[in-house]
């Protein structure tokens, strides 16, 4: 039997495929409709109880590297000399282990 390669090919796997893709729509679509029109996830807000810091500011005082100190080249974070593992390679402790 002859087979023409320029005829589309449909298998029942791709018809499964889509039969399930448009199950899965649907069933998004109804998740959605119980949710209801007014709600979206992407804009709800946080609301922690007892928390309303909307009038606070953040003052926090930022000191330059002192002379005992170092900042590791793989965290970056800035520590004690005591904490050097690696000298030539300037490692913590904590990145060392």
């Amino acid at each position: 039997m002859a087979t023409d390669y320029d005829t589309p090919r449909t298998s029942d796997a791709e018809e499964v495929a889509e039969q399930s893709l448009e199950a899965l729509k649907a069933r998004r679509a109804d998740a959605a409709a119980d949710l209801g029109d007014d709600v979206d996830p992407f804009e709800s807000e946080l609301d922690l109880p007892g928390a309303d810091l909307s009038g606070e500011e953040l003052t926090v005082r930022v000191l330059p590297r002192q002379a005992d100190e170092f900042t590791c080249t793989s965290c970056f974070l800035v520590h004690h000399r005591s904490q050097l593992a690696d000298s030539r390679r300037m490692i913590c402790a904590d990145c060392a282990a």
